[in-house]
């Protein structure tokens, strides 16, 4: 793999810095997030679902897949707004398909009302070039509505659906009470519908501390 100077995947000894990202599931249209991030692990692919970034008002903004960079041992603070299963890949892999971390134009900042003009200019025209960049910038701020404020998330995105194979992810996320059971099902031939092994693949759970995650990611 070619080193493109991240951090390195082997150690994460850094409190605040992580070689990776991650995509947690949450409720959706009625579905339980156990049974999204089994459907999202058999079909092999993060689904674009949502409109984001400064141009999310207009059409020609494209959907995306949205991660974070927040260090493995802080992964709880994620749970508390969404649940506790999820995927995570090296940045290295989302870098290789396009994707990349989020930029901020704060609010009434010179910078975000240029990068608003060039967002209108580029309505109408799915070729301007502007919604390539714009679903890779957010403008916090207080808005009229509520205020806007996420930059703790360490947001990364990919434009479009994101396909994968079972040999991509760096590990699975889990509650620790369903490790067990998880594997069991991954590796039994008899069940009724085919699932990828990820045999490979570490599980994790997002209440671990760090010593615990690292010796998972170590095996």
């Amino acid at each position: 793999m070619r080193n493109i100077g991240l951090v390195n995947p082997q150690s994460f000894i850094e409190d605040d810095m992580s070689p990776y990202v991650v995509h947690f599931t949450k409720f959706y249209q009625n579905k339980n997030p156990d049974w999204i991030i089994h459907s999202i692990l058999a079909e092999q692919v993060l689904r674009a679902g949502s409109v984001f970034g400064i141009g999310k008002d207009f059409d020609e903004c494209p959907k995306s897949v949205c991660f974070s960079e927040v260090p493995l041992h802080k992964l709880d603070r994620l749970t508390k707004r969404r649940a506790e299963y999820g995927i995570g890949f090296s940045k290295e892999f989302l870098i290789r398909h396009g994707g990349g971390p989020i930029m901020y134009a704060y609010k009434d900042t010179p910078h975000a009302k240029v990068l608003y003009d060039l967002v209108k200019a580029g309505v109408g025209n799915l070729k301007d070039p502007i919604w390539k960049v714009a679903p890779f910038i957010d403008s916090p701020g207080s808005y009229i509505d509520r205020p806007f404020f996420f930059e703790w998330e360490r947001e990364w995105r990919h434009v479009g659906d994101l396909i994968f194979a079972n040999s991509n992810p760096a590990f699975l996320i889990f509650p620790e009470k369903d490790h067990k059971s998880v594997r069991l099902y991954m590796n039994d031939k008899n069940k009724e519908f085919p699932f990828p092994k990820y045999e490979n693949c570490p599980f994790i759970c997002p209440k671990w501390d760090k010593e615990r995650i690292e010796i998972a990611l170590s095996r």
